[in-house]
């Protein structure tokens, strides 16, 4: 089973959710853990792993032949990142950073004056803990387009994904496209939230994406002590979702993190009496 922690808002807890799902079921089960938040990779932390490189990424980007350029001013007219500065009677002024490879100018260029060439931009990291494996992915910084690390950690996905009882997802914040290329292979979809109106917003905003991508998830309030639950529930029956579990603030949870230790939630493992369902 593949299942994907998510949610629309940043600190609500998806990777300590993730983190201790995967923790539990290592226990009697083999499992991998897929850390592909990775503009922001820390689940290596919360579990006290030791990354090491697997794999460096590439990507495809514009390569300039000037001795071809008539200096037309086509290509950087094409380009949505931005990535081509053009100054009449100049040669183009490339940005690699700002490249994401997508081909308009390539296709637009009709002097054959621009070819293909390969940038770095972030690696894929392995580690281990007993029966608990990790992959991770890391963007370099200033790469502007993290769906490709995500993508090829769904290549290892792919691969990898008979050798295990169970590969939890960890997915980046929000609802952009690294996200949704996180979700593409999870059977099942948890999203975290809290009882506070920016949990509301930011939860109505993530269960609206996994509508139009046709996929069905279910809700666990983190910190569900604090603050009221209406909107939450809500929104539970608005999308026709269920709360599979509520996670009360915990000074057990604040000690693994400040001590490096593997955090325990004591009845994660309860959530799947509703996936049976």
């Amino acid at each position: 089973m593949i299942i994907a922690v998510t949610g629309g808002k940043g600190g609500t807890g998806k990777s300590t959710v993730a983190t201790a799902l995967a923790y539990e079921l290592s226990k009697k089960n083999k499992v991998l853990l897929i850390d592909a938040d990775v503009d922001c990779p820390n689940d290596h932390l919360l579990l006290n792993i030791k990354k090491e490189h697997l794999k460096k990424i590439e990507q495809r980007i514009a390569n300039f032949d000037l001795s071809k350029c008539e200096k037309c001013g086509v290509c950087s007219k094409v380009c949505k990142n931005n990535a081509i500065v053009f100054i009449k009677d100049k040669y183009p002024i490339f940005l690699p950073e700002q490249c994401n490879g997508c081909g308009a100018c390539k296709i637009s260029c009709k002097f054959d004056a621009i070819s293909w060439k390969l940038k770095e931009i972030g690696h894929l990291y392995k580690g281990k803990k007993d029966n608990l494996d990790l992959l991770s992915g890391e963007l370099k910084t200033n790469q502007p387009v993290s769906e490709f690390i995500v993508n090829n950690l769904n290549k290892e996905l792919l691969k990898m994904k008979f050798f295990y009882d169970y590969i939890i997802i960890d997915t980046a914040a929000g609802s952009h496209c690294p996200v949704i290329a996180a979700l593409k292979y999870a059977d099942k979809i948890i999203t975290v939230t809290e009882p506070t109106p920016l949990g509301a917003h930011d939860l109505n905003i993530i269960l609206n994406l996994l509508n139009k991508l046709n996929k069905k998830g279910s809700i666990i309030i983190n910190r569900s002590d604090f603050g009221e639950k209406k909107e939450i529930e809500s929104l539970a029956n608005k999308y026709n979702v269920n709360i599979i579990l509520e996670i009360k603030f915990s000074k057990e949870i604040i000690n693994s993190y400040t001590e490096g230790k593997p955090i325990i939630i004591s009845n994660i493992l309860s959530i799947f009496d509703d996936f049976k369902k």
